[in-house]
């Protein structure tokens, strides 16, 4: 029996100085699916992200997550990238004195094990800037220096398509996005999905602009560290009709 591309099993994340903020999460992506995972802030959606990607700041106490059957807990967040796990972050970091291109051709050489070219990296860097809708100038600038928000979720969705991974966890890449931008964006993700139908993606998102272009498999409703419902975009609906309070919220 094959085992689920992704998968998460009673899972409880603390903080390094013991706070439990995720308390219990099960959660099966199968190869190609989309996964929505929505809530109110401070419910543990960006705390469950960070600590699947390896984030020092985040302890998995128990459970079990599994990439292809295969439990990567002990993994190092970089052993974690190369097998194939991507996190486009929330709040993207500059790194002055590195260039978009240089850092794509190091982690794509990293992550295939394998020699890229500077022209093979140039090529596919101006491909995809193109669906992206970025100035092919940026893969010569510093990694998200002086980027604006909607440049820097671009870059993130750029790296999505030149690596691409098994599991793509996007946490809030909508966040301070105008509707243009939004769009692209979201188009990139199809795009990268069309090209790697195998990828699953996990969405965190607290709106429902997002999902309207990705139309996800499967919709959850994380309150307080769990997963309290799980369904479809009727419960994305339900939420922006009455709130997160109609699933028990409490703020």
């Amino acid at each position: 029996m094959t085992a689920p591309l992704f998968q998460l099993d009673d899972v409880h994340i603390s903080t390094a100085d013991g706070v439990e903020i995720v308390r219990g999460v099960d959660l099966t992506v199968a190869a190609g699916e989309v996964h929505a995972l929505m809530g109110p802030n401070g419910c543990g959606k960006s705390t469950l992200a960070s600590a699947l990607a390896g984030s020092p700041d985040y302890e998995i106490t128990s459970g079990n997550v599994r990439l292809h059957g295969d439990d990567i807990i002990d993994w190092d967040p970089d052993v974690r990238a190369k097998a194939g796990v991507f996190l486009a972050f929330q709040y993207p970091q500059a790194i002055p004195g590195v260039s978009v291109r240089n850092f794509l051709q190091q982690a794509v050489q990293a992550r295939t094990g394998k020699d890229v070219s500077t022209i093979e990296i140039y090529m596919s860097l101006s491909e995809w800037m193109e669906k992206l809708g970025m100035d092919t100038a940026f893969m010569d600038r510093f990694l998200n220096e002086g980027f604006s928000g909607g440049e820097k979720k671009r870059n993130e969705i750029l790296q999505l398509a030149l690596l691409e991974p098994e599991i793509a966890i996007l946490d809030e890449t909508d966040s301070g996005l105008d509707i243009d931008a939004l769009r692209i964006v979201a188009e990139g993700v199809q795009a990268v999905r069309e090209s790697q139908t195998g990828m699953g993606v996990l969405a965190i998102t607290h709106y429902q602009r997002l999902l309207d272009y990705l139309r996800p498999d499967h919709v959850h409703i994380m309150l307080d560290g769990r997963i309290v419902q799980s369904g479809g975009m009727e419960l994305v609906e339900e939420i922006e009709a009455r709130g997160f309070d109609s699933f028990g919220a409490t703020t």
